[in-house]
């Protein structure tokens, strides 16, 4: 599937891209999708009706500048009210209990520390919505089948990032520094 986007990178789909995601089952995958006004979105829209799934919006080009849609994209956060409203440091406990290996096991000062020390950087610098975020990335890529690497860079230092799954690095067992990542 060729999708298109505009300047701000909106994604737009074509009639024949829309037929594609009906007939392979991926409809109910796209959240928003914008399309050509003259499209026939209005066909796609009773199809969608009548599976129950949310009906597409017509393509409207935005009057405004990139640095003005981002800011209000990344206020957005577009992802299910769940994950908005997650309770990240509570969801950041019951992970680090299941990754214990004995059940008996409790938490290390250590691991608690590590995850303690590390959310407060990320809540002062106002990341908790990114967090959350992170956390519904690795959820729909994971129900979705979508492979991603094993980690990069410094975001390896990163034990939370580990937690919610965005790297397979475990930080704390290699000894890696988070303050490498959050500088």
């Amino acid at each position: 599937m060729l999708m298109k986007t505009d300047d701000l990178g909106i994604p737009r789909f074509s009639n024949r891209d829309l037929i594609d995601m009906i007939y392979s089952g991926h409809a109910d995958k796209v959240h928003v999708v914008l399309c050509n006004p003259s499209d026939d979105v209005n066909k796609f829209n009773a199809a969608m009706e009548e599976q129950g799934f949310d009906k597409l919006q017509k393509y409207i080009p935005l009057d405004v500048d990139q640095k003005t849609f981002d800011g209000v994209c990344q206020s957005e956060w577009f992802m299910p009210e769940e994950y908005k409203n997650l309770n990240v440091l509570n969801w950041l406990q019951a992970t680090l209990m299941e990754k214990l290996q004995d059940p008996d096991d409790v938490l290390t000062t250590k691991e608690w520390t590590r995850v303690s020390e590390e959310f407060e950087e990320y809540r002062q610098r106002n990341m908790i919505n990114l967090l959350r975020y992170m956390i519904y990335l690795v959820d729909f890529m994971r129900e979705n089948g979508i492979v991603w690497g094993v980690g990069r860079g410094s975001s390896v230092a990163s034990y939370v990032l580990y937690l919610i799954g965005v790297h397979k690095i475990d930080s704390i067992k290699f000894g890696l520094d988070w303050r490498e990542f959050l500088r």
